[in-house]
């Protein structure tokens, strides 16, 4: 792959289109134009299409072979090819030509988060340090800057090989790269400025919230107050916090919330800036199909350069999992914890719901909001404490209960506190998920059962006063959400670990500043953070990419299929003991169709095969014997040596084989390899045949 050097590409370079086509009538002596001689309809539409040459190719002449227009951006880093404006004959044509790999329509893709499904309170808790001397590039939204967690901190290293520029444009100034963040760039050109929300920046400045969510918990500086109306509810860290982070702003926010996403021209230009950049990991919470495209063209480029590529699997639960190629790790999401408060009932007891503040309210004097409708407001409008809608004179120094519905939860809260309400108590009147959201005053959110009994004692004591206290964080059983995306795509294990995807307490722009977040987005830079740790340690990017995998913890109960290797451990991956090294340039002799010899850290069995190949390299520093076992399958699997002594950088090939008939076509299990020190080295294992 070349390495030349480009002119770098932002936002407002748009293609000119060139070659009208003109229209000819012929006329017949006497004027009339026949049926057959009628003028040409339009032209046919010329849209944004992505194309991949060969590697020794040179676009300039593709180019001038078929006369086409200026490309509106050129690849050269992570990939050779350009984006041009095409019909659809001439995309045809491009296709047909030798030094061509593929021709592909742009598209927006949507980013890779789920705010409306349910939080569960999960707070950042990374580590005091770790990723010095780290870059994490994110192809996002942009970055609001403006935060104690993207703070230079001098007790980090500045990236030696790193090679980024600092986008200065309108909301966005110099001094905003300040070692902590290192570059900034944005790229509009393939989703347009016509289709751009009014408040949208033409910046790498964030004015969608999604990216800076993902900065912070991958690499949000550590010990920062998570303060809510008032009150302290703890600290905030990512799970890198001495990296620092490159912006790649390629993703957009439209009109209709329905049209927000990210155009893959953009996503792949950020993909191949970031390479020549030189990050050292890729975060992309970025949706895709499953089909090895341009964008995963470009992801491949980027490990070729040493890059550890971080995907998000997608939300489409049972749908195809996005980044499906082998060189991506690509992520899904868990359930986490769960934040707890109760309402105390004279006479009754206490009913229990979420809450995410910790102090007590209370007793207090209680109010239905539907009976405390300010003047001129309906009683419908106050029932859902909708803004505006609640009588200060009556609210004042109450708990107010509100039912859920017509507005957000926490626009609810908001409007009991512009009452001057102390707390406020959220119903649930059909079944739905009961969420710990950053309310503006002291809120438990009720199910519908204990909605009820709350109402029943309003009923016969009208007069009454309630106490609002925190049940603190309560530990559930860690499963795979059910949004997660799963599957082996290409014969190849997706996703590739799973983490905590579900009310991740995230950085955002404005207002309280925090919010929960859900989807595999977050898992997606949870997982970027620790990757950068694994580096920052001295970890070479093949052992940190097998590491991620082998030192994952099983999710009980759950499928291979569902959750991978399982969820990140990083304490584990720290001392991965073994290694499934895979040299950069095994991936490309993959895609082009030698797909057999990849030695990845998962291995899928399907076709009829009934035995597979790996290599293991101790990647520890000492002499060590190591033994083998195979756990959960339900046919019979053994491993062939079953035990070896390697020396430091040693490496051994073992056979994985399958024996006897098995009772259902799906078997999964894992070949874990135990070394003398007590290393742990799982190979999540299915088979599908």
């Amino acid at each position: 792959m070349t390495h030349r050097r480009r002119r770098r590409h932002t936002a407002g370079r748009t293609a000119a289109l060139c070659g009208a086509l003109l229209a000819t009538l012929l006329v017949r002596p006497d004027g009339a134009a026949t049926a057959a001689e009628a003028p040409a309809g339009p032209a046919p539409e010329a849209v944004l299409h992505l194309v991949t040459l060969q590697p020794d190719a040179d676009q300039d002449d593709v180019l001038a072979s078929l006369d086409l227009p200026d490309p509106v951006y050129r690849w050269h880093t992570a990939l050779n090819g350009f984006a041009v404006r095409l019909d659809a004959a001439g995309a045809a044509e491009l296709d047909a030509l030798p030094d061509v790999v593929s021709v592909e329509a742009d598209e927006v893709r949507a980013m890779t988060s789920a705010p409306a499904l349910p939080p569960s309170g999960r707070f950042g808790d990374g580590p005091a340090t770790g990723g010095s001397g780290v870059v994490i590039g994110l192809v996002d939204s942009g970055l609001e800057p403006d935060s104690p967690l993207f703070a230079q901190r001098s007790s980090a290293r500045r990236p030696a090989d790193f090679d980024g520029d600092c986008a200065v444009a309108g909301d966005w100034v110099a001094a905003e790269c300040n070692g902590k963040v290192v570059a900034a760039r944005w790229y509009v050109d393939g989703f347009g400025t016509d289709r751009l929300r009014a408040a949208s920046t033409l910046s790498p400045r964030d004015s969608d919230g999604h990216g800076t969510q993902m900065a912070s918990v991958a690499a949000g500086n550590p010990g920062v107050p998570v303060e809510v109306g008032g009150e302290r509810l703890g600290e905030f860290g990512g799970m890198a916090p001495d990296a620092s982070l490159a912006v790649y702003k390629a993703c957009w926010s439209a009109p209709d919330p329905a049209d927000d996403g990210c155009s893959t021209a953009d996503v792949v230009t950020a993909v191949d800036d970031a390479t020549r950049d030189g990050v050292d990991v890729l975060s992309l919470a970025v949706g895709g199909t499953g089909v090895l495209d341009t964008v995963e063209r470009a992801l491949l480029g980027a490990t070729e350069a040493g890059v550890v590529v971080v995907a998000a699997a997608g939300n489409d639960g049972a749908g195809a999992t996005a980044h499906a190629s082998p060189w991506v790790t690509t992520v899904g999401g868990t359930t986490g914890e769960a934040r707890r408060g109760r309402v105390l009932l004279p006479g009754v007891g206490a009913v229990g719901g979420a809450m995410l503040a910790r102090t007590t309210v209370g007793p207090a004097r209680v109010v239905r909001a539907v009976d405390v409708a300010a003047p001129g407001a309906r009683r419908s409008e106050a029932r859902y404490c909708t803004p505006g809608s609640l009588d200060a004179a009556r609210v004042g120094g109450a708990v107010v209960v509100c039912d859920r519905g017509r507005v957000g939860r926490v626009d609810k809260s908001r409007a009991v506190a512009l009452a001057d309400g102390v707390a406020m108590v959220l119903l649930n009147r059909r079944a739905g998920s009961v969420d710990a959201d950053v309310h503006s005053v002291p809120t438990v959110h009720l199910p519908v059962r204990h909605a009820g009994t709350l109402l029943r004692w309003l009923r016969t004591h009208p007069a009454g006063r309630v106490t609002l206290t925190s049940g603190g964080v309560v530990e559930r059983r860690v499963r795979v959400a059910e949004f997660s995306a799963s599957g082996a795509g290409s014969g190849v294990l997706k996703p590739d670990v799973v983490a905590p995807g579900t009310g991740v307490l995230t950085a955002v722009p404005g207002g309280e500043g925090w919010t929960f977040t859900t989807g595999t987005s977050v898992a997606t830079a949870h997982t970027a953070g620790v990757a950068a740790t694994l580096l920052g340690d001295g970890l070479r990017p093949a052992v940190v990419r097998s590491a991620l995998v082998t030192s994952a913890r099983p999710v009980p109960g759950t499928p291979v299929l569902r959750s991978g290797a399982g969820l990140v451990q990083p304490d584990r991956a720290r001392r991965p003991g073994l290694a499934y090294l895979v040299p950069p340039q095994a991936y490309r002799s993959w895609l082009d169709g030698r797909r057999t010899d990849l030695n990845t850290p998962t291995l899928v069995l399907a076709d009829g095969d009934r035995a597979a190949r790996r290599t293991i390299t101790n990647v520890t520093g000492r002499r060590l014997y190591f033994s083998s076992s195979a756990r959960g399958f339900r046919r019979d699997v053994s491993v062939r040596p079953a035990a070896v002594r390697l020396g430091p950088g040693e490496s051994v090939t073992f056979r994985v084989r399958v024996s006897g008939p098995g009772r259902s076509r799906l078997d999964d299990g894992v070949v874990v390899w135990r070394g003398a020190s007590g290393t742990v080295t799982r190979l999540p294992v299915v088979i599908t045949r």
